[in-house]
């Protein structure tokens, strides 16, 4: 699924393209997503211009000016800017046709994203009311992640990958910061004095920067809006690599299952 550097890869390469355009149209092929699409938008959305394209968590929020589409990529989707003329494939299943001549085509072979639209704010939407701190932003860092973690019992991968406390450090990225910080994916998030929090907090947002960097990961589908896939997976320390050699001591990469996903971690690193 498209983590946090993958959609924040998406909305830098989308944004050029619709930030002060007029929407001219809009073409649904299969409106059974996640969440059905609004049979109100080939009515409500012509006319309007986009005035910012901005980010929550693995939300991608574009403001019409008169309400806000809320875009998610679900496991298998992406968002290309395409000639609206461009022929649609088996996938294709909704274009937002811009007086440019251009489209953003959302492709979706699994069908598991969405295209919510709202009139309200979107911090007020059920599927981000409770969303936690962005972890790019000041407001996470070493205090907020000892206090919150202060009796908590639930592993440290697990406790960083909850989108009430923090959002968009999905699995890939909790695996590579937490080898980078030498903490084991297994210690309870309250055991983790001051001192590792202040490094994990860093090593998060480094993780998450390089990767945006790097055009975030591609594993089997993601491509940014102009088709290309990310490169980070170039750079994992554990992820995927069982059986492997660390690069760091040599130890060998071990896999276990924490919360129905695959966690990576060397045990001579992290403890």
């Amino acid at each position: 699924m498209p983590e946090l550097p993958e959609v924040e890869t998406t909305r830098r390469g989308l944004e050029p393209h619709l930030v002060g355009q007029r929407i001219k149209a809009v073409v649904i092929r299969h409106a059974g997503l996640r969440h059905p699409v609004s049979n109100e938008l080939p009515h409500a959305l012509p006319g309007l211009t986009i005035l910012s394209l901005e980010r929550r968590g693995k939300y991608l929020l574009l403001d019409c000016g008169k309400g806000w589409l809320i875009l998610h990529l679900g496991m298998s989707g992406s968002l290309r800017i395409l000639p609206a003329a461009a022929p649609a494939e088996k996938h294709d299943h909704f274009d937002l046709v811009l007086a440019s001549g251009h489209c953003m085509r959302l492709r979706d072979p699994r069908r598991f994203g969405a295209i919510l639209w709202t009139k309200a704010p979107p911090e007020s939407h059920p599927l981000l009311t409770n969303l936690g701190v962005e972890p790019l932003t000041a407001a996470f860092d070493s205090d907020f992640l000892y206090r919150v973690s202060r009796g908590r019992r639930t592993p440290i991968k697990q406790f960083l990958m909850d989108s009430h406390i923090v959002v968009g450090v999905g699995n890939i990225y909790a695996n590579e910061a937490l080898f980078a910080a030498g903490i084991s994916p297994k210690t309870a998030a309250g055991r983790i004095g001051k001192v590792r929090c202040t490094r994990l907090a860093a090593l998060v947002k480094d993780i998450l920067n390089r990767a945006i960097a790097a055009g975030g990961s591609t594993l089997r589908d993601f491509v940014n809006s102009a088709g290309n896939p990310g490169y980070f997976q170039q750079q994992y320390g554990v992820y995927g690599r069982t059986g492997q050699p660390c690069r760091h001591c040599g130890a060998t990469v071990r896999q276990l299952r924490q919360g129905q996903r695959s966690t990576f971690y060397c045990p001579g690193c992290q403890t």
